[in-house]
């Protein structure tokens, strides 16, 4: 009877799979929404200044409204993969975009509901980031069981890539906003743009009835239309799981360190170099990146190499090749050496999409979005306490090569953990199934 429940479980699997032409559609559209994820995600960095100005904020004031974002975004990863897996990832982004799309257009009504400018900002971003925190998790659900495993790695990469595309165009589009129509301007713009893509994506490509269904489900409580019977004890007393938590904790929190402290560094160090170029050359850099790493992947895959091997390789070239770049920032005076060594390292840190962020689905396809949300959460938080930590060395140590040294350590850590027990058998079946 097993040999037949199992097979069973493969054909439900395949069948649940897209076409190549819907994984083309869907492929397409969720790298749109990827982008304007990060276009909601970027308009308050982007505005911070002239908001400073209207509300009378200082730097630590706006501090914490720009760090309210992450304290909310960790809170939902592991709920965002947990109803990816049970209601569908698809359901899961259309809601959470209906919502941060809608709080972002009103943002600037809200604002000034209040005279308490800074608590109302700060509670806005809170639940912005609570609303963006299921969506990375609930995409990893979706793909791990609608993508085949074979074009995985493309299709994740392809997909990530909206988050430098959207971290582009916020970056380009709202700066033109701002002098045009103010900083309410970018958040009418990506709140707007937001909600004409859930429009689309709910009438072309999800029935009514299917948000419907998740929002009956919500409502009551999650009665299951999936049931899992995933053994939660025996999942995390794998040393693969763990490996991939690890690693996938190093590179966010190496990320977030070059993202936060990359724009200072650039300005402090070559003070008379253009604020345009070295906040766009590194994240263009990184979009074809993304792509060619995804294509490797795949390709090599589809030449017979062992999935694990490759997840190891693009993991090497994503945390260590990169870290390497990374600390050879700490030792040059060269502007132009120093943008080449900062979109190596952004543009090689993509290449994560085709290690650790595929093979979470590697191990546990069924319950994919809730690893990844595990995964992301401890990535997340390690980055809140890595950007503090780089802030701390560089007032006490008065040096940037310390913060590139700590993106260096934090990596290769994550690194030999991967490549010492990273595993690409699943982990997710019951004893009984894994020996067959």
């Amino acid at each position: 009877m097993q040999p037949s429940t199992d097979q069973a479980h493969r054909d439900a699997a395949e069948d649940a799979q897209w076409s190549r032409p819907e994984c083309q559609v869907w492929t397409g559209t969720l790298l749109l929404g990827t982008c304007l994820l990060y276009c909601v995600r970027v308009s308050m960095p982007v505005c911070t200044v002239a908001m400073s100005q209207d509300f009378g904020w200082n730097k630590k004031e706006a501090g914490v409204v720009l760090s309210s974002f992450f304290w909310g975004y960790c809170l939902t990863q592991v709920v965002g993969g947990h109803l990816g897996d049970r209601i569908g990832g698809e359901r899961v982004i259309l809601l959470s975009a209906s919502a941060w799309g809608f709080l972002t257009v009103t943002t600037p009504v809200l604002a000034h509901l209040s005279s308490a400018h800074l608590a109302s900002m700060a509670f806005l971003r809170v639940l912005t980031g609570l609303l963006q925190g299921v969506y990375f998790p609930a995409l990893t659900s979706l793909l791990s069981q609608r993508v085949p495993e074979s074009e995985r790695a493309f299709t994740y990469s392809t997909v990530g890539a909206g988050s430098q595309c959207g971290t582009l165009l916020t970056g380009a589009v709202g700066s033109l906003l701002l002098d045009w129509g103010g900083w309410q301007s970018v958040f009418y713009f990506s709140g707007g743009l937001t909600l004409l893509w859930v429009c689309y994506v709910h009438r072309y490509l999800l029935k009514g009835k299917d948000r419907s269904l998740a929002l009956g489900v919500l409502m009551q409580g999650l009665p299951l239309a999936r049931p899992s019977k995933v053994p939660w004890r025996q999942l995390f007393r794998k040393p693969s799981v763990w490996a991939v938590i690890c690693s996938q904790l190093s590179s966010a929190c190496s990320f977030f360190i070059l993202l936060s402290w990359l724009p200072t560094f650039f300005k402090e160090t070559f003070p008379h170099s253009k604020g345009w170029v070295f906040n766009v050359v590194p994240w263009l850099a990184a979009i074809p990146a993304s792509l060619f790493g995804g294509f490797l992947s795949d390709h090599l895959i589809s030449r017979g190499y062992r999935a694990i091997t490759v997840r190891k390789f693009m993991q090497s070239m994503g945390l260590g090749l990169s870290s390497f770049f990374a600390l050879c920032l700490g030792h040059t005076s060269s502007f132009l050496k120093a943008m080449v060594f900062a979109s190596a390292s952004i543009g090689l840190q993509t290449f994560n999409h085709s290690g650790i962020s595929v093979n979470i689905q590697d191990l546990a396809p069924s319950c994919a979005g809730f690893l990844f949300g595990v995964a992301n959460t401890a990535g997340a938080l390690a980055g809140v306490v890595g950007v503090c930590l780089g802030g701390y060395l560089i007032e006490a140590m008065g040096s940037w090569t310390c913060v590139f040294n700590l993106v260096a350590i934090i990596s290769n850590l994550g690194l030999g953990t991967f490549l010492v027990f990273g595993q690409a058998e699943r982990v997710d079946l019951s004893p009984a199934r894994e020996d067959l």
